[in-house]
């Protein structure tokens, strides 16, 4: 009897003590001695000194690592892009939406911008702007969502646009597939307006007379009204399914 009320006096000391570590009758695994905010702090150093040093051991992809770390923490939020197009200069001021391996795309209230890391020369957050992060930043996975994730992973994270970004670093070919059938300005030192037709490894094919293809590797800026991409986008996918079902039923 006295063994027994030992180890309850125990268990009692721990949850009074360490209440956090307590979840659905069962206590997790300290991962420190320290308390969670103190652990807290410590990872997020760790993390940023891990890629200094891997940005010192991979300097091609420095500047990628370090953007791609930058707007990560600033999702949702205002940011102030400088930005390369040849010799001009180029000022974009919009929240993070998209974070990608090679571009970030940024909305205004009018407008969607996509803009490549290797144009990128500066990155902030705009003076006089508390660093805020958005009620609806991270993506809500209620039981049904978490079960088909366990079960089906890639159908349905293949489904959802959020999802896909969530959890893959799509490349700007990739992210612009979702977009074809709609009409975008594309910077390549010169601008390129017109309808993305296809999109393969490296191209991108445009509805325009003069410049019908152009590489991924010489775009530095993509702009696009998000009101008429809107129901562009809405009459090309009811195109598209009319064509599939006349196809499906001759």
């Amino acid at each position: 009897m006295e063994k027994t009320q030992e180890v309850v006096g125990i268990i009692n000391t721990y949850d009074y003590e360490n209440p956090e570590l307590k979840k659905e009758e069962r206590y997790t695994s300290p991962a420190s001695p320290l308390p969670l905010y103190e652990l807290k702090l410590l990872q997020e150093f760790i993390h940023g000194v891990n890629i200094q040093n891997l940005g010192e051991h991979l300097p091609h992809f420095k500047k990628q690592m370090m953007l791609m770390k930058f707007f990560k923490v600033k999702k949702n939020q205002l940011v102030e892009v400088y930005s390369k197009n040849g010799d001009q200069n180029i000022h974009t001021v919009g929240k993070v939406h998209t974070i990608g391996r090679n571009f970030v795309m940024l909305k205004t209230l009018f407008t969607r911008i996509w803009i490549p890391y290797m144009t990128i020369h500066s990155a902030k957050s705009p003076f006089g702007i508390p660093a805020i992060h958005n009620t609806h930043q991270n993506v809500v996975i209620d039981e049904e969502l978490r079960k088909k994730l366990l079960t089906n992973f890639s159908h349905t994270v293949s489904n959802k646009q959020v999802l896909r970004q969530q959890f893959f670093e799509e490349l700007l070919e990739t992210n612009l597939k979702t977009w074809k059938g709609t009409k975008l300005t594309i910077y390549a030192k010169n601008a390129i307006k017109g309808k993305i037709l296809n999109i393969t490894p490296g191209k991108v094919y445009l509805k325009h007379q003069d410049v019908p293809e152009i590489s991924t590797a010489h775009i530095t800026y993509i702009k696009q009204g998000r009101v008429t991409s809107f129901f562009q986008r809405l009459f090309s996918n009811w195109l598209g399914y009319n064509k599939t079902s006349k196809k499906s039923f001759p």
